[in-house]
């Protein structure tokens, strides 16, 4: 299995037979070297959303038409995309869960926002949400754009995942400090990779704070395109 960070909260997870993009955001996103976008997109067999916002979704329906892939995500979301765009989708909710290329993706809860701008204001996008990607003895918590909840409780317990992508730059989302207090009390990590951090300056730019926080688990400061083999 291979994880490969793309800046902010993009991701490329090759896990199974599956290549899945997470929140693909190539154009305009700062930390992303435009010059190696063929590199970060190939082969990849699905796209998963998890929120509307243009800095996870806006280049969604653009890969899913250029790369002939389906659109992964909470059912509002992926039908607006659907009516929009004309691409393939593969809608679903929050405790449903779906096989991609051999791995198994259930969609579970997150505490953020969601919508998209339009020319009329923002539109309702559907709830924000996180996966759970089981393959390979593995199960990785894509935690999307969240705050500590309780339903970390229920969702550590059931799906034991071992390894977490979690957003902890803060102002949007949990910070270093609150990211680390989540997985103390809610769940079991071996490997944890942070994101959603240093791509603005509102962000904070180490994971440190995280780092202290948790000895004996291993937390990864991913490095844009620089593979992270589990």
């Amino acid at each position: 299995m291979q994880i490969i960070w793309l800046g902010h909260s993009s991701f490329r997870i090759e896990i199974e037979k599956a290549v899945l993009l997470i929140d693909p955001w190539l154009s305009g996103n700062p930390m992303f070297p435009q010059a190696r976008r063929a590199e970060a997109i190939a082969g990849a067999t699905h796209i998963l959303v998890t929120h509307g916002h243009s800095d996870h979704a806006t280049d969604a329906a653009a890969l899913a038409k250029e790369l002939s892939i389906p659109v992964v995500g909470i059912y509002d979301l992926t039908g607006w995309l659907t009516a929009q765009h004309a691409i393939d989708t593969i809608g679903f909710n929050k405790g449903g869960t779906v096989r991609l290329g051999g791995a198994a993706v259930t969609m579970v809860n997150a505490s953020h926002s969601s919508s998209i701008s339009t020319p009329d204001g923002p539109r309702y996008a559907g709830a924000e949400v996180g996966f759970m990607i089981a393959g390979e003895g593995h199960v990785i918590y894509v935690s999307g754009d969240t705050d500590i909840m309780a339903d970390m409780g229920w969702m550590g317990d059931l799906h034991k995942p071992d390894i977490g992508i979690l957003a902890a730059g803060g102002h949007y989302t949990m910070d270093m400090a609150r990211a680390a207090y989540a997985a103390k009390t809610y769940f079991a990590f071996k490997t944890i990779i942070p994101c959603h951090y240093r791509t603005f300056p509102a962000l904070e730019q180490s994971a440190k704070v995280l780092a202290d926080a948790l000895p004996g688990v291993q937390v990864i400061e991913p490095q844009v395109l620089d593979p992270i083999r589990l």
